[in-house]
């Protein structure tokens, strides 16, 4: 694994084990929602964002964690392997509230400085729709993905990933 993708909902946790499995295998981690938001929650430019995620792509390692169903096509053709947090509604749910609940009114570390937590109903809405209106949708765009698929559908799956990784050292 030199190029990972980690998609799934929202609150599933792919900045966590995007971290954790940065720091295992040494290689550096990108969260999307950094290239995408601008401080203030104000969207960056579609150009602007292409360029710094075309920057990103280009790299020899990586690890980047978000969906922006956008631009997963060309992301896939850069990665060679795509971790899936496929959890259940209710498992994102929580942990979304639980994110909001530690990190309300300041920016987390995988946020723009600018963009303070919130609580926002439209967020919570798009969680809640998730399986029905953006699971299909990825489930599809990885289909004809040619590298390794790893589908995790609990966090206990996912301690047990990371816990087997290897350590990666670039030559």
């Amino acid at each position: 694994m030199k190029r990972v993708l980690v998609v799934g909902c929202c609150g599933a946790g792919k900045t966590v084990l995007s971290l954790k499995l940065g720091e295992k295998l040494h290689l550096p981690v990108y969260h999307l929602d950094q290239l995408w938001w601008l401080p203030g929650w104000v969207e960056d430019s579609t150009d602007h964002f292409d360029r710094q995620l075309a920057a990103v792509l280009s790299q020899e390692t990586w690890i980047m964690d978000g969906n922006y169903n956008r631009t997963l096509p060309e992301r896939l053709r850069y990665a060679d392997t795509v971790i899936w947090l496929d959890y259940p509604r209710r498992v994102c749910l929580l942990r979304a509230l639980k994110r909001i609940a530690r990190f309300h009114g300041t920016t987390r570390p995988d946020m723009t400085c600018g963009c303070p937590e919130r609580f926002d109903w439209e967020f919570f809405r798009y969680i809640w729709n998730f399986n029905r209106d953006m699971r299909p949708k990825l489930k599809e765009a990885l289909a004809g993905f040619q590298g390794r698929t790893v589908l995790l559908e609990t966090p206990a799956a996912a301690s047990r990933f990371i816990h087997g990784c290897s350590s990666y050292s670039p030559s």
